[in-house]
């Protein structure tokens, strides 16, 4: 068999598949721990910054009036303002990208935490600067205070100073 064609196969292969395959290597012997461990954690480290922040620029522009007018208004509960029911499209679209910044920093991949930090402040910047949303104009403040927030986030992971020199420069950056 050709190496293209397994490498082919071997890219079709779902999550628990790869890792079943993973498994089998370590039992029988083939890959040592150590070897898979550490280009397991060269491919986790890896965080593109630029395709961080298309991500989150997209999760924010795709949002629209469907979905604030879904949140808003009255409801059984009572009313909810539409600038609140804003802030919560907002940080929902966002979680995600926090969460894989704090994942991260459990893994103990200080580096990668950073770059992912990097990236969701990018898209955030971006987004306040090019947003097509039609309800971009109910998130008038949220960029500037989410960017706050991440920082604050992944600052409870101890990164170094010079790390924090480097996100607080992107931080300010508009």
């Amino acid at each position: 068999m050709k190496r293209s064609e397994i490498i082919r196969f071997i890219d079709g292969l779902n999550g628990t598949e790869a890792s079943k395959v993973l498994t089998a290597l370590l039992d029988d012997g083939t890959v040592s721990a150590k070897k898979m461990y550490e280009a397991a954690i060269k491919i986790a480290a890896n965080i593109d910054i630029d395709m961080v922040s298309k991500r989150v620029f997209n999760a924010l522009n795709w949002l629209d009036y469907d979905d604030l007018n879904a949140r808003a208004g009255k409801t059984r509960y009572g009313y909810v303002e539409p600038s609140d029911a804003a802030w919560e499209l907002f940080e929902e679209a966002l979680d995600p990208f926090v969460n894989e910044m704090k994942k991260c920093q459990q893994r103990t991949l200080p580096s990668a935490a950073k770059d992912y930090c990097i990236g969701i402040i990018k898209g955030l910047w971006r987004y306040q600067e090019e947003s097509s949303s039609e309800i971009c104009d109910w998130f008038e403040d949220e960029p500037g205070a989410f960017v706050e927030r991440v920082v604050d986030e992944w600052k409870e992971g101890n990164p170094d100073n010079a790390d924090i020199a480097e996100v607080m420069l992107v931080a300010k950056m508009r």
